[in-house]
């Protein structure tokens, strides 16, 4: 698969973003004044979370390399062939029956129950009968990996499996796999492709006998354990410090323990929440793989819907438990002699809804609450528990006699049994007037804040504590879908918003302690992926150039300049050795402001960061990569900043006092 990087460009370039003094301050409609002296609590690294989950192609066919669709036979598979849910899912449409097509009469395959493989049913195939999946994406010279588990139905039987890159004699490679006995076995092949093309073919034809097919799973060969490795560079890149998972309302019909042990035998399912088939590929213990790969702080949701307290206890004992536990015992089984030592913990997922499995009322849900929290501490009492809350959400509709807010409730009933509470929100798409569809992000970060501000106040049990907030959903979610389900295309005013909507989090660092952009591959996320490669969508780059160049320590800013002419917001480095100040302009006309810095003085050359275009609706692809990341160095710092159009700037300053 293809890795794009194009949309990291670290250009250096001399460009005339700062004017000098010479150019006239006292003309300058705009003016920031940076207080270098008025400082808020440091940035928690954590803002710049991302959060994945069991939807689309978030996990199978964006992070996991597996190409087949329904490769443990979920769905039977018969005569007729229609996989596809509609136009569910844009140019990657949902499979919603079987995605294996039967070449020759079709009573030569049947499901059989009995002595099934994996889940409900395996396939029997007759000899001269084969089977094959459509669709698949494949690159000119890459190689591809595989296996196939095969029983003989009878006698010793032997199977052709074949990859198909076009419609000639040449334009196939074909592995024998000869013998086939009574027992199953796991037969491995390899191919590399000669032509480039999203309509490959995987054949499987038996031949001499009757064969049963257990599982088939087909990957390109630079998979990294199970991981595609073009989107592992690109989230590499984005450098996110945590990762929150698997949901999502999908963690709310998620039975953990499917996802454990042998991948091949861990059943399927349908998707509890969403469309599709869960393979349960893709587990805890490869969650923590991954997390360890890209070198991030995993965030693991416990079921409090359809699930319950032991098994929440229980999951918490799988990965952090000794082994002498009953599920750490099962985690060295599977490998995994040390424990994980997951430190956060979601206890459930948006409980207030009436969308998501196991919902209930308040009052019974924070009796639900207590009792997992408690037993999750009870497992291992280091780790710290985000409840659910939703500051602006009452359910009187289904408990009449409920006059309190979630989030009220929940700090009345259970702020005890809690680390952080969690809100989430989205927000849609504002076609019309562009600073108003960029300011969406910041509007909403500042209303929740707000309104928690008031109310833990005014909270008597609190005693004064502030319980700090996860936002561990946010963004913004609208059709069409393009990248699968849910798979928004992303445009530079989005980039935009998602900039202001950072700066707003580091305007409330001391309430706000973690945020989880949703979700970051495909879905609504900020890396896309085709079927043979990946690239950053517009929103990628502000949280990528932020959490890589932004300063950690807030610093106050005045003046003139509203979120609809300027967004300015700044912070000092670590080191206090140099000011980081951010800029959005989300206007069609460049800006200049007037930049005091009252106290400091400039020490040296300053670097600049740009994210812009000439066009607010232009967009990334896998092709193409208009909006980039520019990075302009050797700058002399002259007091006035001028700012392009529809644009991110950050400015890195070397000031002394």
């Amino acid at each position: 698969m293809r890795s794009t990087n194009a949309t990291l460009a670290w250009l250096s370039a001399s460009v005339l973003l700062i004017l000098p003094p010479a150019a006239g301050a006292e003309d300058v409609a705009l003016q920031a004044t940076i207080h270098t002296d008025r400082t808020s609590e440091a940035i928690s690294p954590f803002i710049y979370g991302q959060f994945i989950e069991h939807l689309g192609r978030c996990i199978y066919g964006g992070i996991w390399a597996e190409m087949l669709e329904d490769r443990k036979f979920y769905y039977p598979v018969t005569e007729t062939y229609d996989p596809y849910q509609g136009d569910l899912g844009g140019k990657f449409p949902v499979v919603g029956a079987s995605p294996w097509e039967i070449l020759g009469d079709a009573r030569g395959v049947t499901m059989i129950a009995e002595g099934a493989f994996v889940g409900e049913h395996t396939p029997r195939i007759a000899a001269g009968t084969a089977v094959r999946q459509n669709d698949l994406g494949v690159v000119a010279g890459k190689s591809y990996v595989g296996y196939v588990w095969l029983k003989a139905a009878e006698s010793k039987a032997s199977v052709d499996v074949t990859l198909v890159w076009g419609d000639g004699q040449r334009d196939r490679q074909t592995v024998e796999i000869a013998g086939v006995g009574s027992d199953y076995a796991r037969y491995p092949f390899a191919f590399q492709a000669k032509a480039a093309t999203d309509k490959a073919r995987l054949e499987l034809r038996v031949k001499d006998a009757p064969c049963l097919v257990g599982t088939v799973s087909l990957m390109p060969a630079d998979n990294v354990r199970g991981m595609r490795a073009d989107t592992l560079a690109l989230l590499k890149q984005l450098d996110a410090p945590m990762y929150r998972w698997p949901g999502g309302n999908f963690v709310s019909g998620y039975n953990w323990r499917d996802g454990i042990g042998d991948r091949d035998r861990r059943p399927p399912r349908v998707n509890p929440a969403w469309t599709g088939v869960e393979h349960n590929d893709y587990g805890i213990d490869e969650f923590i793989d991954f997390c360890r790969e890209v070198a991030t702080e995993p965030m693991i949701a416990a079921n409090t819907g359809f699930g319950d307290d032991y098994s929440a206890a229980q999951e918490v004992e799988y990965c952090n438990g000794s082994a002498d536990t009953i599920g750490g015992s099962w985690r060295a089984k599977n490998g995994h002699d040390r424990p994980y030592q997951v430190k956060y913990w979601c206890v459930g997922n948006e409980m207030f809804g009436p969308w998501q499995l196991g919902f209930m009322q308040l009052k019974h849900y924070t009796i639900k609450h207590n009792r997992c929290a408690t037993a999750m501490w009870n497992a291992d009492p280091t780790i710290e528990l985000v409840g659910c809350g939703a500051v602006h959400t009452r359910n009187e509709k289904h408990d009449p006699g409920e006059k309190r807010f979630w989030s009220e409730g929940m700090l009345q009933d259970c702020a005890g049994t809690m680390t952080y509470l969690s809100e989430h929100f989205y927000v849609g798409k504002k076609i019309d007037v562009i600073p108003d569809h960029v300011r969406q992000l910041a509007d909403s970060i500042r209303r929740i804040a707000d309104d928690h501000r008031k109310l833990q106040a005014s909270l008597p049990n609190l005693q004064g504590r502030i319980v700090p907030i996860a936002m561990d959903e946010w963004n913004y979610w609208f059709r069409p879908y393009e990248y699968g389900e849910l798979g928004c295309v992303y445009e530079l005013r989005d980039a935009l918003g998602v900039a202001v909507g950072l700066h707003e989090y580091f305007r409330n660092s001391d309430l706000i302690k973690m945020a989880h952009y949703a979700q970051t591959v495909n879905v609504i996320g900020c890396i896309k992926t085709t079927k043979t490669g990946a690239f950053m969508s517009t929103t990628a780059l502000p949280l990528m150039l932020y959490r890589k160049e932004y300063g950690t320590i807030p610093v106050a800013v005045s003046g003139n300049c509203s979120q609809a002419e300027l967004d300015v917001a700044a912070a000092w480095t670590e080191d206090r050795k140099a000011l980081t100040i951010g800029l959005v302009n989300p206007n069609g006309e460049e800006k200049a402001v007037k930049v005091d810095l009252p106290g400091v003085s400039p020490a040296g050359k300053a670097t600049l960061w740009t994210i812009a275009g000439d066009d607010p609706k232009t967009f990334n692809t896998v092709d193409t990569q208009p909006i980039a990341v520019k990075q302009h160095d050797g700058i002399d710092f002259g007091g006035v900043l001028k700012v392009a159009p529809y644009s991110v700037t950050l400015l890195r300053l070397p000031v002394s006092k």
